[in-house]
C-alpha cells in the first residue's frame, strides 16, 4: 500500500491503520460514554491491538471545537484535555482490580501542534486541564498501565508536555516524514534568552539541547525508537507495550517513562552533564537538609 510522504493531519487514518480492523470503539471506555459533541478535538475510545483491549487518545486535526474558536488542526483545547484526562481516569477505574500483568495499554497518538493559547481559554483554565491530562498519565503508569506514545507528525511545545511525555516509551516517525518535534521554536528561544538567532542556529547543528527534530531527540533519550515505515506502527507499539509490561511485572519502574528516557540520553551520549549536575544537586541538598528538616 503506497502511503503519502507524511501524516501529518491523519490521525483517525493512524487509529486505522494501527489498531485492529473493526475493533474501534470511539468514545465507549470501560462502562463510560463519552459525548461527542465535548472536545471534538480529542478521539478517545477502546480497540483491540493483536486481540488485547487498549485505550486509544489522539487529535483529530480536521475537527473543529465551535465553542473555542483557537481549537482546530490538532491543538489541544481545554475541553480535549480534560477529556483525555477522564479518558485515562475511566481506564485505571475499569482495570483497578487487576493484576499488573493485565493492566490495558494505553497507546497515544501524537500530532498536535500546541494547546488552545486564547484568552477564554487562559481565564477559564487551560493550564489545569492539561495539567490534569498530565496527571492522569503519570498516574496510570505507575498505577501498571503500559503507555505507548506514537508521534506520527507534530509533538510540539506544552501539548507534548502533557500528551506524549508522561508515556513508559515515545517512539516517532522518521524525519522524512516531516515529523516535529521540539519544545521551543529557535525564534522564540531568542526572544526569551536575548542570543541572537543566528547564535541558536550554529549551536542547534551539533547541541541537541538547542535543536529540534526527531533525531536530536532521539540522541537526548526523548525517542525511544525511530520508525522507518508506517506499516511498522503498529508491531513496534506492540513489542514495546510488552517490554514495557515485563518491565513493571519485575519492578523495574525506573527504567520507564521521564527517569528511564534520562538514562537512556546519558547512554546515547545526548545529556552528558546530566548525573555531573544531579550529583551537585544531591551534595548541596545534603549540605542543608538537617537544618531544615529538623526545623
Amino acid at each position: 500500500m503506497e502511503m503519502e510522504q507524511t501524516m501529518i493531519g491523519r490521525g483517525r487514518d493512524a487509529i486505522d491503520m494501527i489498531f485492529d480492523d473493526s475493533s474501534v470503539q470511539e468514545n465507549e471506555i470501560g462502562n463510560y460514554q463519552f459525548d461527542s459533541e465535548i472536545g471534538p478535538g480529542a478521539v478517545v475510545g477502546t480497540a483491540q491491538l493483536e486481540g488485547q483491549a487498549v485505550t486509544f487518545i489522539a487529535s483529530d486535526a480536521q475537527a473543529i471545537n465551535p465553542r473555542f474558536n483557537v481549537v482546530y488542526f490538532g491543538i489541544i483545547g481545554l475541553e480535549e484535555a480534560y477529556k483525555m484526562a477522564l479518558s485515562v481516569y475511566h481506564t485505571i477505574e475499569a482495570d483497578k482490580d487487576k493484576p499488573l500483568e493485565q493492566k490495558r495499554a494505553i497507546v497515544l497518538i501524537v500530532d498536535t501542534p500546541g494547546n488552545g493559547p486564547g484568552k477564554v481559554e487562559e481565564i477559564m483554565g487551560m493550564n489545569k486541564s492539561t495539567g490534569s491530562y498530565q496527571l492522569a498519565l503519570a498516574e496510570a503508569r505507575k498505577a501498571g498501565h503500559p503507555i505507548v506514545a506514537m508521534v506520527i507528525g507534530r509533538a510540539i511545545s506544552g501539548a507534548f508536555l502533557c500528551h506524549g511525555l508522561q508515556a513508559d516509551h515515545i517512539l516517532s516517525l522518521a524525519k522524512n516524514f516531516g515529523t516535529m518535534i521540539h519544545v521551543m521554536p529557535i525564534t522564540s528561544i531568542s526572544r526569551i534568552t536575548k542570543i541572537d538567532i543566528e547564535r541558536l542556529e550554529e549551536l542547534s547543528k551539533g547541541n541537541p539541547v538547542f535543536a529540534a527534530g526527531v533525531d536530536f531527540f532521539y540522541k537526548l533519550g526523548g525517542v525511544e525508537e525511530k520508525v522507518e515505515k508506517v506499516e511498522d506502527m503498529r508491531s513496534l507499539i506492540k513489542k514495546h507495550i510488552d517490554e514495557i509490561r515485563a518491565l513493571k511485572v519485575a519492578g523495574n519502574f525506573e527504567k520507564l517513562g521521564p527517569w528511564g528516557r534520562g538514562t537512556l540520553g546519558d547512554e546515547r551520549g545526548g545529556r552528558t552533564s546530566r548525573k555531573v549536575v544531579m550529583k551537585l544537586m544531591d551534595a548541596q541538598y545534603e549540605a542543608v537538609a538537617e537544618k531544615y528538616l529538623n526545623a
